[in-house]
C-alpha cells in the first residue's frame, strides 16, 4: 500500500483523534493537540460524507466544551482552518471559537499564552542615537523593508543618504516594517542597532562589527561599486 503525503497526514490526524476520543470517553480532559485533532478529524469525515458546509460548522461547534479540555485550551484555539475533501473538490472550512463554554468555571486569573502588560504606555527606542532621512524608491515596484534590516544595506534602488544610515535600523517593533512605493518620497526615523553591533549576511556590505576601524568606509566603497543609490 503506497500512501501519498496527504494520506499520511490524514492518517496522523485520525490516530491523534482516536486517542482524543478515548481520553474524552474516560473523562480525561484534552490537551491542545488532542482537541485540534478531534475537531479536524470529525470535520474532514463529515465532508467525506457530503454533509453541507453550514451543517458541518454547526456540528463542529457542538463537539467540545471547556468541560472537555484542559484549562486554557479553549483560549488557545480562537479558530481552526481545515482543508476538506468535498464531493465537488477541496474547500477551506474555518471554525471560529470552536470550543464552547461548559459548566466548569474559566480561570479568573490567567491562561496559557496570555500577555501581561504594564498599565503605562510602552515606548520603543526613546534613547540612543537616531536620524530621520528621506527615502525614494526609484524602482518600478514596491519595496518592503523589515524592522531588523541594516538600513544601509537595503535594496539598491532605494535612494537615500546611506552614510547616515550606517549602523541603523527602522524605528519599528520587531516584525514590523515600512513599504516604499515607486517614486514616493517617504521620511523614516532610524535608530542605532544595539547589542553586539555585528551584522552578518544581508547584502554582504558589512559582515563584521559595525564600529570596526574602516568598516563604514569599506562598506560605502563596496556599495558604490555595486550601484547602491545614495552611497
Amino acid at each position: 500500500m503506497n500512501l501519498t503525503p496527504t494520506e499520511m497526514d490524514r492518517l496522523t490526524i485520525f490516530t491523534a483523534a482516536e486517542m482524543a476520543r478515548r481520553n474524552k470517553a474516560l473523562g480525561i480532559r484534552l490537551s491542545h493537540p488532542e482537541a485540534i485533532a478531534l475537531l479536524t478529524d470529525e470535520v474532514m469525515l463529515a465532508a467525506r460524507r457530503d454533509m453541507p458546509y453550514a451543517q458541518i460548522r454547526d456540528m463542529a461547534s457542538r463537539l467540545l466544551t471547556t468541560d472537555d479540555v484542559e484549562p486554557g485550551v479553549a483560549e488557545m484555539i480562537p479558530m481552526v482552518y481545515i482543508e476538506c475533501a468535498f464531493a465537488e473538490g477541496t474547500k477551506l472550512l474555518v471554525l471560529f471559537e470552536p470550543i464552547s463554554i461548559g459548566n466548569l468555571p474559566l480561570s479568573e486569573t490567567s491562561y496559557p499564552g496570555e500577555i501581561f502588560t504594564p498599565d503605562d504606555d510602552i515606548t520603543f527606542f526613546e534613547d540612543g542615537p537616531s536620524v530621520t532621512i528621506d527615502v525614494v524608491n526609484t524602482a518600478d515596484r514596491d519595496v518592503q523593508v523589515r524592522s531588523h534590516t541594516h538600513f544601509f544595506e537595503t535594496n539598491r534602488q532605494l535612494e537615500f543618504d546611506r552614510d547616515k544610515a550606517w549602523g541603523m535600523k527602522l524605528d519599528r517593533p520587531a516584525g514590523m516594517g515600512v513599504r516604499f512605493e515607486p517614486g514616493v518620497v517617504k521620511s523614516v526615523r532610524l535608530v542605532a542597532i544595539a547589542g553586539g553591533r555585528v551584522v552578518q549576511g544581508q547584502a554582504g556590505l558589512v559582515n563584521g562589527h559595525l564600529d570596526a576601524e574602516g568598516a563604514k568606509q569599506r562598506g560605502l566603497t563596496e556599495a558604490r561599486a555595486r550601484g547602491y543609490k545614495g552611497a
